[in-house]
């Protein structure tokens, strides 16, 4: 395997956060060249002075500068953004960044979101589910049962449950709120379909 070398900036102002992600990035064998900031104007002088090609950012602190965001996001258009999320966000929100990593997420998860290109990620839905699978996590995150699935589908609750085992196994996602944002990120479900 050949090492990734990247330099990546994590936009946060926990240090848990900031410590947690790098401890995770460093013990992968690559070289990571690692940032910190607590803000969007930190974090674009140091994207400037480094040429970053990664950067994980709360959504919390672009909430309310959407506009300096998408600025910036136009500005660097090498960087791959990833949300990370650790309390419940407008899904709306999220749609902006590129991808998006739960603070519940395996070391795996966290370690294959700076391994894909945007070209693959935004393709992901296409290639890591399939159409059966697409179905079944549509009708779940608006809040049908295992049950009305299958009725809704025509199969058998235990394919149901097949299908939510592989939906969890390539997402790496097992809350079906996680799965909500998943599919709203994703384009899977418009917002507007989804009903709590």
């Amino acid at each position: 395997m050949i090492p990734m070398v990247a330099n990546i900036i994590i936009v946060d102002t926990s240090e848990i956060i900031y410590e947690g992600i790098s401890s995770i990035l460093t013990n992968t064998g690559h070289t990571f060249n690692i940032h910190q900031a607590d803000n969007l104007g930190e974090m674009e002088q140091i994207s400037l002075r480094t040429k970053a090609e990664i950067i994980f950012i709360n959504p919390l602190l672009i909430q309310n500068q959407i506009k300096h965001f998408q600025s910036l996001k136009r500005e660097l258009t090498n960087v791959h953004w990833i949300g990370i999320v650790y309390s419940y966000l407008d899904p709306q929100l999220l749609t902006v960044l590129d991808d998006i990593i739960n603070i519940n997420d395996s070391r795996i998860k966290i370690i294959n979101s700076i391994k894909n290109p945007r070209s693959e990620y935004q393709n992901q839905q296409q290639e890591v589910l399939s159409q059966r699978e697409i179905d079944v996590l549509k009708l779940l995150v608006t809040g049908n049962s295992n049950k009305e699935i299958a009725a809704k589908l025509n199969i058998s609750a235990h394919t149901v449950i097949s299908h939510r085992k592989n939906i969890s196994q390539k997402t790496g996602i097992k809350s079906v709120s996680a799965l909500t944002v998943y599919a709203v990120v994703k384009h899977i479900i418009a917002l507007e379909n989804y009903r709590e």
